[in-house]
């Protein structure tokens, strides 16, 4: 055999290692490119996720703050999101491979015979789910800081500015709210959920808007990358391109699961712009929409899709160029 044939199997075989239907993505790659990604898009895009919650607050704009400390929170995103969007792409990438890695070749369907796009929307489903035992915590504590909203704030005359509490401040005071998880959706999943208090107060319905915006996002984002690799003749997008799939993809699922973040924002604050606390997600859809009409579900749609679309590029950017570095330098001639 030719030093020039040598080189060309050797070159096949080590393509075929770094490639199947579904890329390799080691855990720990995995585990440290999403938090670096989780960590580069939420504080980056902090304020804007603060005037969207502060627009979709039931006491209001202005009473939650307007544009005075748009900062506020961001100790807890600091803190919880990293882990969540490590824990996410831990999940994601290990199940979407043994989903679709059907051991034939054969791109087309998945170990299951079905399209892998059921593959990547089972494993972004299951992902969300686990990360959301880290993310809602941090969501809830984040959003009250940035909406300045308790009962006793939310009642206050429309002339008084609202009041802000630190991050320990408002960690003990959403502890202290035992009874209002008592028959919430996670804590019949899991019980012992009730001793961290209003924590986990919204896991359900976030479940329900995580979920649909994953099945959206991720066959999108994954089709619009092997699209554009098939285009270029080349085995993957690079992270830029990566980065303006996940940008796209993300804007179209964040319009379309906008209500349900209404929702979602809603529950977490707790209560509405009277201080009545709310007692479900159909509560606070019936009472939205009785009180300020259905367009009410749409509010804040347009600084959400700018989010997500601006953190898509910069999420999924982050993502794939902290993957490609750590693959380069960690398995030898297997970037991607």
């Amino acid at each position: 055999m030719s030093s020039s044939d040598s080189h060309a199997t050797s070159s096949n075989t080590s393509s075929n290692t770094c490639s199947n239907n579904e890329r390799h993505t080691p855990f720990f790659v995995a585990l440290l490119s999403g938090g670096m990604a989780g960590m580069a898009v939420d504080i980056t895009l902090f304020p804007i996720d603060t005037l969207k919650t502060r627009l979709q607050s039931p006491a209001g704009f202005w009473r939650s703050g307007g544009f005075r400390g748009i900062y506020n929170g961001i100790g807890a995103v600091a803190i919880g999101s990293a882990p969540g969007a490590a824990l996410f792409f831990s999940v994601y990438e290990y199940l979407k491979e043994e989903i679709n890695n059907n051991g034939d070749g054969d791109t087309n369907t998945n170990k299951f015979g079905l399209s892998p796009m059921w593959g990547h929307m089972i494993a972004a489903s299951v992902g969300e789910a686990a990360a959301c035992l880290v993310r809602v915590p941090t969501e809830v504590i984040k959003q009250n800081m940035q909406a300045a909203a308790s009962i006793e704030t939310a009642a206050n005359s429309s002339n008084k500015p609202p009041t802000t509490l630190t991050l320990t401040e408002t960690f003990r005071k959403i502890l202290s709210q035992k009874s209002t998880v008592t028959n919430s959706t996670a804590s019949r999943i899991f019980p012992p959920l009730q001793i961290f208090g209003g924590l986990y107060r919204g896991y359900g319905i976030t479940l329900l808007r995580e979920i649909p915006f994953a099945f959206i996002q991720f066959p999108i984002y994954e089709k619009m990358k092997s699209s554009w690799a098939v285009y270029q003749n080349i085995p993957q997008v690079n992270p830029v391109q990566a980065a303006l799939c996940g940008s796209i993809s993300g804007a179209i699922a964040a319009a379309a699961t906008t209500p349900l973040d209404v929702i979602k924002t809603r529950i977490m604050i707790g209560v509405d712009g009277h201080g009545v606390p709310y007692s479900g997600a159909m509560d606070v859809a019936r009472r939205t929409v009785a009180e300020e009409g259905s367009m009410a579900l749409f509010k804040g749609v347009g600084p959400r899709v700018l989010w997500i679309s601006l953190g898509g590029f910069v999420f999924f950017g982050a993502y794939e160029e902290c993957r490609a570095v750590t693959m380069k330098t960690t398995f030898s001639g297997c970037e991607y």
